[in-house]
């Protein structure tokens, strides 16, 4: 597997991974409107450009052999320079690829990318029925609170926020 960022150029393979794996990955979470909704809002042209456009706001894709397979984005959100906080936005592995260690190599990619100080924390949002927050809770992460984000249209994120502090 090969982990490279990502750029504008990039968009049409995000956008192809995030129409494949989001309708496997939430089909027994979120309504099909709730689903086409969300997809529609973070992964059209727009939002994509917006997005990698952002400054400190990184887009990773992972490839096996030269297909890609994954990508994730993260971002410092760190409010002081004493601060080392990272968020990871996004975090999305291909069905067949699940359980093969590509999440956690990505995962250890971000940290190895960000960790400058001891004191280096990265944070995430995950649904909380996502079977991925076993996945998390394997890797370090620990759940720190809930929240219920309105994404409009009447549609909610009902989500665990975790954290994991230094390095994997």
């Amino acid at each position: 597997m090969i982990i490279k960022d990502a750029n504008l150029a990039d968009i049409p393979v995000i956008q192809d991974l995030a129409y494949k794996i989001w309708p496997v990955a939430y089909r027994d979470i979120l309504s099909k409107e709730q689903l086409q909704y969300m997809l529609g809002n973070i992964y059209s042209n727009r939002s994509l450009q917006s997005q990698i456009s952002q400054e400190h706001h990184f887009f990773l894709i992972a490839f096996d052999d030269n297909s890609p397979i994954a990508f994730a984005s993260y971002s410092n959100v760190s409010q002081t320079k004493e601060e080392n906080r990272f968020k990871l936005h996004k975090l999305y592995v291909l069905p067949g690829y699940q359980g093969k260690g590509i999440g956690k190599s990505i995962i250890q990619y971000i940290f190895e990318k960000i960790t400058s100080s001891v004191n280096t924390t990265l944070v995430l949002n995950v649904n909380r029925f996502n079977n991925a927050v076993e996945f998390y809770k394997r890797i370090g992460f620990r759940v720190i609170k809930e929240e219920d984000i309105d994404i409009g249209n009447g549609f909610f994120m009902n989500d665990f926020v975790m954290e994991k502090k230094n390095e994997i």
